[in-house]
């Protein structure tokens, strides 16, 4: 077995139903198995998805076991000879897969490897390459020098933004989103540390493989990250385990070489914490009362697609109320997606693409791409084998008549 993806799920199952779909076409010409891992979902995940992915092995959960073991879990059983850890809220491009797996072969020296991770906007996601947290990176990142000299070498250090985007680069930290790892680095490493509930474990695995004697790499394929869908990041409760495992991974790391440095540490980490919740509330509040930035009434569509796509969309539009413009293309009628002459004009806030008529490989292109209209607008995405339009903020499918 060559490759084995390992995902870990919980409560996402329409988003995991739609990464799993892209899967099924990136593992095209792999020898390639898929895990998922139900944490204990309420939301009907396995008896959702399992009939409809008979390929894919599942272990099911009778509660949440965390991010860190519910993976090991899989990586034990898993027998590939390499592990890529995969986040539910991703879709994978055609070619992705293939590309990583040859970049491993022909660098034996590489314990991990990420990619291009690109936001619902199609903007980068600078979490794609990153340093290790060291207590001088991490004040960096904490005090705003990170922010106010993104490209130097020694404050901006936590995101690498001096790095090309567009090459290849060993960077320190991979993102545990997307995940290529050696098994036999694992072996050498150790599986992801428990302690880590939620975040934090590929830091740490990132730092035990640099300490094995491996080297991390950054490669520009792209996916598309929804980012967190399966946490509710206003909530206190994600605030807490985020800032917990900093701590976690300073203690473990740097307690004993730093050892003056740690209540200076710990007051930094609780302080942004708190500052952090604060923000997200208020946040949370406005788009509660209707004056936020996640207001979606009124936000308006373009789909581009088939002709039987687009009646089929026409008709959940009007369920749904939503405002949307059609255009009937593919890649070869209309190969510009929504950067065509004819639609720069228009202000649109979310782009749909029929994915039976794009591939995924072509409509991250053209996400990437800066949109002649001015601004980005966010990505959906439409399948007739699903029958759902899905945005990062929202699921829509016909409404049952009665």
């Amino acid at each position: 077995m060559k490759l084995s993806i390992v995902i870990v799920s919980y409560n996402v199952k329409h988003y995991l139903e739609q990464c799993l779909w892209s899967l099924r076409r990136a593992c095209r010409g792999l020898d390639a198995e898929v895990w998922v891992v139900d944490n204990a979902s309420t939301d009907g995940t396995v008896e959702y998805a399992k009939p409809r992915f008979p390929e894919v092995r599942w272990i099911e959960n009778r509660e949440n076991m965390g991010f860190s073991r519910a993976n090991n879990m899989a990586i034990c059983k898993a027998k590939g000879e390499y592990v890529l850890l995969l986040n539910p809220d991703t879709i994978v491009g055609e070619d992705v897969l293939a590309e990583c797996v040859a970049f491993m072969d022909a660098h034996p020296d590489a314990g991990a490897t990420g990619v291009a991770m690109l936001k619902d906007n199609g903007g980068f996601a600078w979490e794609s390459r990153r340093g290790l947290p060291t207590p001088f990176t991490s004040f960096c990142k904490m005090s705003g020098l990170c922010a106010l000299f993104p490209r130097s070498r020694v404050f901006g250090r936590y995101y690498m933004r001096y790095l090309d985007k567009e090459k290849p680069a060993r960077i320190e930290v991979v993102s545990g989103a997307f995940a290529l790892l050696r098994r036999s680095a694992l072996d050498k490493a150790g599986l992801l540390d428990e302690d880590f509930f939620m975040y934090g474990e590929d830091i740490d695995l990132s730092f035990r493989l640099l300490e094995a004697g491996y080297r991390n790499y950054y490669l520009p394929c792209r996916i598309l990250h929804y980012k967190g869908e399966s946490t509710q990041k206003s909530s206190f409760r994600y605030v807490h385990v985020f800032y917990k495992a900093m701590l976690i991974f300073f203690d473990k790391h740097y307690r004993h070489s730093h050892r003056w440095l740690a209540p200076f540490i710990r007051l930094a980490v609780v302080g942004r914490g708190l500052l952090d919740l604060c923000v997200r509330q208020r946040e949370r509040l406005y788009a509660l009362v209707g004056a936020g930035r996640n207001k979606e009434e009124g936000k308006s569509y373009l789909f581009i697609g088939r002709e039987e796509a687009v009646e089929e969309v026409c008709r959940l539009a009007v369920d749904h109320r939503l405002r949307m413009d059609f255009v009937v293309g593919d890649e070869e009628r209309i190969p510009d997606g929504h950067l065509d002459v004819s639609l720069s004009g228009r202000k649109t806030d979310y782009v749909v693409y029929d994915t039976d008529a794009y591939s995924y490989e072509t409509i991250f292109r053209l996400m990437s791409c800066p949109n002649t209209g001015g601004g980005r607008p966010k990505f959906g995405t439409f399948s007739m084998r699903t029958g759902k339009l899905i945005t990062l903020n929202g699921v829509y499918e016909r409404q049952a008549r009665a």
